[in-house]
């Protein structure tokens, strides 16, 4: 059976671990477990060590030359970006870009400026082109010629929009109207200013304020009745799916905005016929 002696106090174990236990409890110092590749001497680590010190490491591990492993065939060479001067560099570094005087004197700081050709962008400089609205001819960059309309102005681009948005152009096209409204419609629509005394129902505005008289619309529209087979346009002109609005408000009830129970609530609508249009809930 294998004995271990305390190097300290000469105290015999029958184990390894035993006498590394007692040395560091009793003697408070670890024992070595382990042996420097490079100079032999004996130490202690928790973990795999093949070296004792750094300095044993950087003697035996050298990382100059081709035993760094960024070595590439050592220095190579390329020009300044501000004085075209030549200069080396190291390829495991970043590329060259300024050489080391222009470094030192800080002109890498206020590089050149890059335009026309030497720009990463250049792509041939402007183009002449035409207005699609009103054919002038123009400059433009080929980075400012997006999509397949060019512009010259606001005005143009105003135009080109009010041209190209309506009608079946425009995003919440819904099929359009329904052509003349026919017979009846005259009549209720007098009848309902009359009834709102040619104000708006919900904000007030009068015909003196507004210039003229104010909107009648449609709470129920007319598409609606023109929709069901059983029904026609004139159907939707009644007093009691009428009434009167200002512009702004005719357009927040376009737009759903305000309900049509509201608006007949607005405009003292009590009753609402609802088999006229099919014994809907509207």
């Amino acid at each position: 059976m294998t004995e271990y002696d305390c190097p300290t106090c000469g105290r015999v174990f029958d184990s390894r671990r035993g006498l590394g236990v007692h040395h560091s409890r009793v003697h408070d110092e670890r024992l070595p477990n382990r042996e420097c590749d490079r100079c032999g001497t004996e130490f202690y680590a928790e973990s795999a060590r093949a070296y004792c010190s750094e300095a044993c490491h950087d003697a035996a591990v050298s990382y100059e030359g081709e035993a760094n492993p960024n070595f590439s065939d050592a220095k190579e060479q390329t020009n300044c970006d501000i004085c075209n001067a030549t200069f080396e560099y190291y390829p495991s570094q970043k590329d060259g870009v300024y050489c080391p005087d222009c470094v030192e004197t800080a002109a890498w700081r206020d590089p050149p400026q890059r335009t026309g050709v030497a720009h990463h962008s250049w792509s041939g400089g402007k183009l002449s082109v035409s207005c699609d609205v009103c054919d002038a001819r123009i400059e433009r960059y080929p980075s400012q010629i997006r999509g397949e309309v060019v512009l010259c102005s606001r005005n143009c681009h105003a135009e080109w929009l009010s041209a190209a948005f309506t009608g079946d152009g425009h995003p919440n096209w819904r099929g359009g109207g329904v052509g003349d409204y026919g017979p009846g419609w005259r009549g209720v629509r007098k009848q309902a200013l009359e009834r709102d005394d040619h104000a708006c129902v919900l904000c007030g505005t009068d015909a003196d304020e507004l210039g003229r008289n104010p909107d009648v619309h449609h709470i129920v529209p007319v598409r609606l009745f023109a929709a069901m087979p059983a029904l026609a346009v004139r159907d939707a002109h009644t007093l009691d799916n009428v009434v009167s609005l200002c512009p702004g408000c005719h357009r927040r009830a376009d737009f759903g905005h305000v309900s049509r129970a509201e608006l007949r609530w607005r405009a003292g609508i009590r009753r609402w016929n609802a088999s006229a249009v099919g014994g809907a809930t509207v």
